[in-house]
């Protein structure tokens, strides 16, 4: 098992769990951080096969391949095997397993001298002299890197192993690269084993430091379970709970454990991205085109300059029409930040309705830069702005930028896609490499990703490209800094579940809960019926019913992939309690006395348009239009 923490050292190494599995005849998994590490997108120095050739072992190859299953040479594997011998025979096997850590070292010094990075079965980092040592694998080295940067510049003497070579675990390679200083160490492991005496890493490090002569404390910890988010808060906290005269052991850091108690307490995240480093955050719905936008702004700025590069990509489950978060990095210096983005210095938010759903300008950097998509002028948008947003763009200088791509998208007929006008955009306010060379990067893209699409297509992306100009700059007031955050009226009664649980889970703020939320619910258990409770209200258009042009077909609510688009029938004591009067006779003997209504939950609607579109109305006279949800 062999562990790589960062997507340069995945282009390192994967080569080394290959080399390694021909030569030693032992199968290799290669891991790595599920989401964090697969789906990162980094700017790296890559590897070519031609570099790698020379480092195959052509006669283990052979012998490789003259093992195959052949009918030339019949043999059978996977026999079932009795008592008898089955102990013997597995035992036989010890010596491939023994051979495994040199040939391993031995590849990853060749492939040293190759890219100039030198690994070994487990890599140091830190003081020299270090008394503090953390020990990880993963995409948290990088982070915990980051962290001793930090904390060695304020005097500190610490230092992180990283373990590549998990299994087999190799003492002395282990114990050659901890410090003899090292006076505490601290395991972390991103797992949860109930019942066990410590996490797999944990107990292994405890193993072969035991007996040692002066041997270190070893405390242990978990983190960062399902992907949750490692961050420079955390790593520091680690660190001084090493400090404490009793460190606690078995702690879990990341999270308010307010039922055993075993969290560590967190201060305030800082940004430790290295001077020059550009951070960025983009909100976004799923299928809009912003994560694919944003995909392609990374390439071009990673493509065209110097710089370092990173994007991450963070989804709601809901996928299409649900939250997305972009995070992007560009600086001077290479990205060691396996975390969200929590400090931005530029924010873009695509959705009008997330500035009331989320808190979107959380932790924007002062004199940062903020732009909102939306149908208001600045006026409207000095008027309607969320009190809270704008104290918090009085109170630290930013730059408000806005522009109605959702309008500029229709003109030019692209639908709801306004993710290229908000890409140029983006170029044009930062001007992060030059506008007139991202604008032909970008058309550049459009081309290659539908140029098989016809030329009307391209045309109107290439028209989004040019009009991502077409943005204004609002002035933030000073005295939005004094205004008193008005509270907000709760008008819904609604069950514990939804607002202790659901509704902070909606609003990307299930990081705050603490575990005593979910005290009752320790078997996983969901009440059912809980998303008529989330009336998000995303869309930008929504249907409006014209009863003067219905023919009462329903297929608008058939073709609806949200069903907020239904047919009523009220008998005569329903219509006298509605409060409408727009309603028709409906068709049908059987429907006597009794009227029919189409009804839209407009804060559930999508905006997809598939009901208008398959409207066939009343001589051509369509009974749904879509209107700004406004």
């Amino acid at each position: 098992m062999f562990a790589t923490g960062s997507v340069q050292e995945v282009m390192d190494m994967a080569a080394v769990a290959h080399l390694a599995t021909i030569k030693t005849r032992v199968p290799f998994v290669h891991f790595f951080d599920g989401f964090r590490t697969s789906h990162e997108i980094q700017k790296i120095e890559q590897l070519d096969a031609e570099d790698l050739i020379p480092l195959l072992d052509q006669k283990a190859l052979l012998e490789f391949r003259n093992r195959a299953l052949s009918p030339e040479h019949p043999v059978a594997r996977g026999t079932a095997q009795n008592p008898d011998v089955y102990f013997q025979a597995r035992e036989a096997s010890n010596p491939f397993y023994d051979a495994i850590p040199d040939v391993v070292e031995d590849y990853l010094n060749k492939l040293g001298e190759i890219t100039g990075r030198k690994h070994g079965l487990f890599d140091y980092y830190g003081a020299p002299d270090a008394d503090r040592v953390v020990i990880a694998m993963g995409s948290s080295t990088e982070a915990i890197k980051e962290g001793i940067d930090y904390l060695t510049a304020q005097g500190e003497k610490i230092g992180l192993i990283s373990v590549h070579l998990y299994r087999p675990f190799s003492a002395k390679h282990f114990l050659a690269v901890l410090p003899k200083t090292a006076k505490r160490i601290c395991v972390l492991d991103r797992t949860k084993e109930p019942g066990a005496g410590g996490e797999p890493l944990y107990l292994d490090v405890k193993d072969v430091l035991y007996g040692q002569a002066n041997q270190p404390l070893v405390v242990g910890g978990r983190y960062g379970l399902s992907s949750k988010d490692f961050t420079p808060a955390q790593v520091i906290a680690v660190y001084e709970n090493l400090a404490l005269p009793e460190p606690r052991n078995h702690f879990t850091v990341g999270i308010v454990d307010d039922v055993t108690f075993t969290s560590l307490p967190l201060k305030e995240e800082i940004a430790l991205g290295g001077a020059g480093t550009i951070e960025a955050k983009f909100y976004g719905l799923g299928a809009d085109g912003t994560v694919g936008a944003n995909k392609n702004s990374i390439k071009i700025i990673g493509d065209n300059t110097d710089k370092y590069c990173q994007a991450y990509f963070a989804y709601d489950s809901k996928k299409s029409g649900g939250f997305t978060c972009s995070h992007l990095r560009f600086g001077e210096t290479p990205i060691r930040s396996t975390y969200l983005v929590t400090t931005p210095d530029f924010v873009a938010c695509h959705v009008q309705a997330y500035l009331k759903l989320y808190d979107v300008t959380k932790g924007l950097k002062k004199n940062g830069t903020f732009l909102l998509n939306t149908i208001w002028n600045p006026e409207e948008v000095q008027k309607n702005l969320p009190v809270k947003v704008k104290k918090y763009l009085a109170k630290n200088n930013i730059s408000l930028y806005i522009i109605n791509a959702t309008n500029i998208a229709e003109e030019i007929g692209l639908g709801n896609r306004t993710n290229t006008i908000l890409q140029s955009a983006f170029f044009k306010i930062t001007n992060v490499v030059p506008y007139e060379l991202a604008v032909e990067k970008m058309k550049y893209a459009i081309n290659k990703s539908y140029g098989k699409k016809g030329e009307d297509v391209v045309k109107k992306n290439y028209a989004a490209v040019d009009r991502g100009g077409e943005y204004s700059k609002v002035n933030v007031l000073p005295e939005w800094a004094n205004l008193v955050d008005a509270e907000e009226a709760l008008t819904d009664i609604v069950p514990a579940f939804i607002n202790d649980i659901v509704r902070p889970i909606n609003a990307q703020a299930g990081d705050d809960l603490p575990v005593s939320v979910f005290k009752g619910r320790e078997d996983g258990t969901w009440d059912q019926g809980t998303s008529k409770y989330e009336k998000r209200g995303i869309a930008s258009t929504v249907p409006v019913w014209n009863s003067e042009n219905c023919i009462q077909c329903n297929q608008c609510a058939y073709v609806c992939p949200h069903a907020v688009i239904r047919p009523f029938i009220l008998d005569e004591a329903e219509q006298a309690k509605a409060p409408f009067t727009d309603m028709l006779k409906t068709n049908g003997k059987q429907f006597g006395g009794t009227t029919f209504r189409i009804q839209v939950d407009v804060l559930d609607c999508t905006g997809c348009g598939n009901c208008a579109e398959v409207c066939p109305g009343n001589k051509g006279n369509k009974a749904l239009d879509m209107k700004h949800i406004d």
